[in-house]
């Protein structure tokens, strides 16, 4: 080993170790996103396009066509100004599935395994002669610098090292769809790099060779005619077949794919790319044609091919390197993509589709190595090509045969993004007949050396005497795009296609149907999912789509599984290829087609129409905004609405009814109505099941208390254009219900009063003159026995009176009439008077009345009119008993106050009357027993106390029985009443 490739290898090991330090500073976040995720680096990175064909190749084109070169730069100039109506729809594709190359997305679109399967093939077939020509420039670099007798042992020498790069930097994700910040950063510095060094060479060329622009122009038009005479510019028809090979490879090749489509981050560093691609660009042509003059005014060109003559610029070791480095960085930065993106493809495409993943122990580790030893194997093979096939042909053939057999996928592209009506037999057919002309025209040539068989069509016979790659592409694509528009237009198109071709076209959105899964929630996705994936994976991966979308593994809505299922669809994808993911989710997680009728899911369309809303122009827009107008009324109206589809799941649920039922809308839209949270489940089912349209006022038990709620609905007749469905009207007419009851309450307490007024006046006298009487008999006699009885007969008179009064007082609103003032009382005393009087009645003997109060503490009350309410209650008690049923009456200090209840064993009330019982004339006994005076005297007098009474009929975790419930203050001032 002489000195200079001494020098040579530690330049090119040690540019390598820069690019590996780079990326290991990025790892170790040395580096931050700030810098890696900059737009400035992303179209760096982009700058991969320009390969050793922009820095030795272009200089052989120029060579012999003159500004003919300059089509490799603005054919993919021109696709990126072209990014928003081109580039942009594809890489929505790519990030709503997560696609990560194109076999990937001509799988989705034509729904077939096998359509990636050969769109790999031919991207592994037209790759190859462009791995090859990396491999070939820098064995002839290593050749020129050195003098080696085998640079082509050193040229696998340094393809070990990309191939060890790219599968630690590169190869290292679960998902081949995951950014790659450390990569980025490596392809950014390697073209800045490239850059550096071609402007720097440039530079050399037109102020060291020569001595400015002005020596330049002298010997352009001295001696450098001589060199010009043998230029031939390139006919208009050939430029332009140029510029659309070019153009299609920016779309096309695997390696532009994946930096364009899969390590993009957002829409607006795309956009910025439109520009500044274009830029960098210019900046890597405008030193070509310097060096080439500088190499040819100093006679280069007799002893270099054209392609190196950056070598012959000067005998200085920091030119040769700069020639070397150049050519360095961007062979590897290439090699290092396309390596990448091939075995991704070939993983995805070709081995999963010949044997899929079935419960892999490790599966993640087991398509890692996969990968990493299809990486390997692509860089090897690109050696084997150079060797065996490329060191016999230019770089202008090399390059021409790869770009020419991609271009066969354009067609298919362009109708992916823009014909709906294309299908899988017309891509499939178009692709066979620009292959079978590419193969033979260009591609077995390249590989056996014999002549191109070229079939011109009738018609094309001025084709003849034109170069080989403008008649293979000229008859390979008109016959691929012909075959694929009438076998497109003769074949059927599947369900599955249509459906592909709405989510492929450019501004669609997808109108997915609304069918229910085998799997009831996410717990069971998982079960399914491991008989495929294996437990472990399935568990990760189901959770990591339900952290991505926000839901809960007990979900069980249809519309959230759904979401779930293409969620994990699209993450799949991202590991093993769109065609292996759909069909594990479609074996293992299939659709229910029992359910007839399926529908779009318009819930679904409306959130992508949210989503897409900025992108919307001209009448679209305007219609956009119209549904957003209808959408916004039917939201925030002040009723609450609720809509179900033909299958009963839900598709809306406003604002007001959110705020109503304190369930929020999007935590149960796409629910059946059968599973929606207690009472609404029920409730909606009756009106949907009630002959008529309206539920007037019906008692809701919610978390504020007892609503009463109106319903209406009205059914939506549905047909083949337009679903059907129901809508439901939800009216709280609370507020109306108790101000009815006020009213019919007013209307009883009137007819009390006149009542009331009656007995006042019709007893009032008869009862003073007894009064009277028993008062006159105190002066009329002095016998013991008759002044007993006529203090009886006083005490009795004034027991009516005041019975009287009450009523009187009921009637006027409860007020107490008797005008005296409270004084303390003992409860425990008037139960047992109470108890006294409900004995007198024969009827009581029979029930056990059982007195639990306490002497203390004492209420601040009226001892008569609480001895009125627990006669009530007692004798309520006792007529609801059975012979030999106790009746307790217990007492008990709560917070300022004293709580009385009294339990009975009885059959307990009914429902239907419980809320009443406190209005007038509401009773449960037979006719004839009972006025229904009781309780609501009760009421007023409890209140007249500031006190509270409950009811709670039948006692917890019984079927019978009824407690009361008194909470009376011990200071009406002073006491508050219990909540």
């Amino acid at each position: 080993m002489n000195a200079s490739l001494a020098g040579m290898l530690a330049l090119g090991i040690g540019f390598l170790l820069v690019l590996f330090l780079c990326a290991l500073a990025v790892e170790r976040g040395l580096i931050g996103p700030r810098i890696t995720r900059h737009p400035v680096v992303y179209t760096l990175a982009l700058g991969v396009y320009a390969s050793a064909w922009a820095i030795y190749g272009s200089l052989e084109m120029a060579s012999t066509s003159g500004y003919g070169y300059l089509a490799y730069y603005l054919g993919v100039a021109g696709a990126f100004l072209l990014a928003p109506v081109l580039l942009v729809p594809i890489q929505r594709m790519v990030r709503t599935y997560q696609l990560a190359s194109l076999a990937d997305l001509f799988a989705f679109r034509f729904r077939s395994r096998w359509v990636g399967t050969l769109i790999t093939l031919v991207s592994l077939l037209a790759v190859m002669p462009l791995l090859a020509l990396q491999v070939q420039t820098m064995g002839d670099a290593i050749f020129l610098m050195t003098g080696a007798a085998s640079p082509s042992l050193l040229a696998l020498a340094f393809c070990a090292i990309i191939a060890l790069f790219a599968m630690l930097f590169g190869a290292r994700r679960r998902h081949v769809d995951g950014h790659h910040d450390s990569l980025l950063a490596v392809l950014a510095l390697s073209s800045l790099i490239k850059l550096v060094a071609m402007l720097s060479l440039g530079a050399f060329a037109l102020f060291v060779v020569f001595d400015g622009p002005a020596d330049l122009q002298a010997w352009i038009d001295g001696p450098g005619q001589a060199f010009q005479a043998g230029v031939v510019q390139p006919d208009p028809a050939h430029w332009r077949t140029l510029l659309l090979l070019f153009f299609a490879a920016a779309l096309l090749m695997p390696h532009i794919f994946h930096i364009t489509f899969t390590e993009t981050h957002t829409r607006h560093t795309l956009l910025q790319a439109s520009w500044s691609l274009p830029l960098f660009l210019l900046l890597m042509a405008l030193p070509v044609p310097l060096i080439l003059w500088a190499g040819q005014s100093l006679g280069g060109q007799a002893q270099l091919p054209s392609a190196y003559l950056a070598f012959a610029l000067s005998d200085a070791p920091w030119v040769q390197a700069l020639a070397f480095i150049a050519g360095l960085a961007a062979t590897s930065a290439t090699m290092v993509m396309i390596a990448l993106a091939l075995a991704g493809m070939i993983l995805n495409h070709v081995l999963l589709v010949a044997h899929p993943p079935e419960a892999q122990l490790d599966l993640y580790r087991w398509l890692l190595w996969l990968r990493r030893a299809l990486v390997g194997a692509v860089v090897l093979g690109g050696w084997l090509f150079y060797r065996t096939v490329s060191v016999h042909h230019d770089l202008s053939t090399l390059a021409l045969a790869a770009f020419v057999g991609m271009a066969q996928c354009l067609p298919g592209l362009l109708a992916l993004l823009y014909w709906p009506g294309a299908n899988r037999k017309g891509m499939v057919a178009g692709l066979s007949v620009g292959l079978l002309v590419w193969l033979f025209g260009l591609w077995l040539p390249l590989l056996t050396g014999l002549p191109a068989l070229l079939l011109v069509p009738p018609g094309l016979e001025g084709l003849a005497g034109e170069p080989e790659w403008f008649v293979v592409t000229l008859v390979s694509l008109a016959g691929n795009a012909l075959v694929f528009i009438l076998v497109s237009l003769a074949t059927p198109t599947s369900e599955g296609e249509r459906a592909a071709a709405e989510a492929c076209s450019v501004d669609a959105v997808i109108r997915p149907k609304r069918l229910p899964l085998e799997a009831t929630n996410g717990e069971e996705f998982k079960a399914y999912l491991a008989r495929a994936l294996g437990e472990q994976v399935a568990h990760r991966e189901v959770d990591r789509a339900l952290d991505d979308l926000g839901l809960s593994p007990l979900d069980g809505r249809p519309y959230a599984l759904r979401r779930l299922r293409d969620r994990l669809q699209a993450n799949l994808s991202g590991l093993m290829g769109p065609s292996v993911a759909q069909d594990i989710v479609d074996r293992h997680l299939p659709y229910r087609h029992d359910v007839p009728g399926a529908t779009d899911d318009i819930h679904f369309v409306e959130s992508r129409l949210e989503a897409y809303r900025s992108r919307l122009t001209g009448l679209a827009r305007e219609l956009d905004g119209l549904r957003r107008y209808h959408r916004r009324t039917l939201t925030r109206l002040p009723i609450g609405l609720c809509a179900f589809g033909e299958d009963g799941e839900l598709l809306m649920w406003n604002d007001a009814l959110a705020q109503l039922s304190g369930i929020d809308g999007a935590s149960v839209i796409g629910a059946r109505r059968d599973s929606l949270p207690a009472p609404w489940g029920e409730l909606l089912g009756r009106i949907l099941a009630e002959p008529q349209n309206q539920l007037y006022k019906q008692p809701v038990p919610l978390e504020g208390g007892v609503r009463f709620l109106s319903l209406h609905k009205a059914e939506l007749a549905g047909d083949d254009s337009e679903p059907g469905g129901l809508v439901v009207l939800v009216e709280d007419h609370s507020e109306m219900k108790w101000l009815e009851d006020e009213l019919v309450h007013a209307a009883r307490l009137a007819s009390i009063g006149q009542l009331a007024a009656g007995v006042a006046h019709e007893i009032g006298n008869p009862i003073t003159g007894i009064s009277s009487l028993a008062q006159n008999l105190r002066y009329d006699t002095d016998d013991p026995e008759v002044l007993a009885t006529a203090a009886q007969i006083q005490q009795l008179t004034d027991r009516v009176s005041r019975i009287v009064s009450s009523l009187v007082g009921f009637a006027h609103g409860g007020r107490h009439l008797g005008g005296q003032a409270f004084a303390p009382v003992s409860l425990a005393e008037v139960v047992d008077e109470a108890i006294h009087l409900i004995h007198l009645a024969r009827s009581g003997e029979d029930v056990r009345f059982e007195n639990r109060c306490p002497d203390a503490p004492r209420v601040q009350g009226d001892a008569q009119r609480l001895l009125q309410v627990m006669v009530n209650l007692l004798g309520n008690a006792r007529d609801a008993s059975q012979p030999g049923d106790s009746v307790i009456i217990e007492a008990a200090p709560e917070g300022s106050g004293l709580r009385v209840t009294v339990t009975d064993q009885g059959h307990g009330i009914d429902e239907r009357v419980r809320d009443h019982l406190f209005e007038p004339f509401t009773t449960t006994k037979p006719p004839g027993e009972g006025t229904g005076l009781g309780l609501p005297l009760v009421y007023s007098i409890v209140a007249e106390h500031h006190g509270q009474i409950d009811i709670e009929s039948p006692l917890p975790g019984q079927e019978h029985g009824t407690r009361i419930s008194l909470w009376l203050p011990l200071n009406p001032q002073e006491g508050e009443t219990p909540r």
